[in-house]
């Protein structure tokens, strides 16, 4: 039940295709190929499979992430870290429009989170930057600090996008119907189980099969390119 005296909205944003005109989980592979850091025969055409799967709605979750997050268990977090700010410069940066920081500005006096499959080790530099101060998104599992290769907890992708949101909401204090509007902008058909929780669902320059779904229900559809 919304509680109309203290109304406040939720924005959720999906972040790849969405906010940037890019996928950063693609790109941090590319990134590390482009380094030398990964053998560039071996993991390119890997890279692009996952990345059409995808896009297709055919990617195996688990097998994408042994396949993404083993390399960062393989180097000192100290060096992650240096590798990622040479990444934020020069993959992130050019891929941040002026169009979607004006629609995260629309938010400022809403609850904001970042809502992402991709590991929070590549992606929480890039919501601070957008100044959305929260992010749900598939964690890396760690010890000390160092990163192991696997994944802890549900990865934030599909109906684990909802089970995430919801169990994040639940500690702030609030459900998805507490809020006046709870808006999700995505672009793409793996996010339609979130899409369909929310109040405000907003197609982002979608992929044919979302653009399908949100004409047939009436959802708005927009572009930030």
């Amino acid at each position: 039940m919304v509680d109309t005296e203290n109304a406040l909205n939720l924005a959720l944003f999906d972040l790849d295709n969405t906010l940037l005109a890019g996928d950063s989980d693609f790109e941090w592979a590319q990134f590390l190929i482009e380094q030398g850091v990964l053998d560039r025969e071996v993991y390119e055409a890997r890279n692009q499979e996952f990345y059409d799967q995808y896009k297709q709605g055919t990617l195996d979750i688990h097998v994408f992430l042994d396949f993404q997050l083993k390399p960062l268990s393989r180097h000192p977090r100290r060096v992650l870290d240096e590798w990622h700010a040479r990444y934020m410069q020069v993959k992130i940066m050019p891929m941040m429009r002026a169009s979607a920081r004006a629609l995260v500005a629309r938010h400022k006096a809403d609850l904001c989170a970042v809502v992402t499959a991709t590991n929070s080790f590549v992606t929480a530099p890039i919501a601070r930057e957008f100044g959305i101060p929260h992010l749900v998104a598939t964690e890396p599992a760690h010890v000390d600090g160092e990163f192991t290769g696997g994944v802890a907890g549900l990865p934030c992708f599909r109906d684990g996008k909802v089970v995430r949101v919801e169990a994040w909401l639940a500690e702030q204090g609030h459900r998805l119907d507490s809020f006046a509007h709870s808006y999700f902008y995505s672009d793409s058909l793996n996010d339609l189980p979130l899409l369909a929780r929310v109040s405000d669902p907003v197609a982002v320059d979608p992929d044919a099969t979302l653009r399908a779904h949100a004409v047939k229900h009436g959802w708005p559809v927009m572009s930030l390119n």
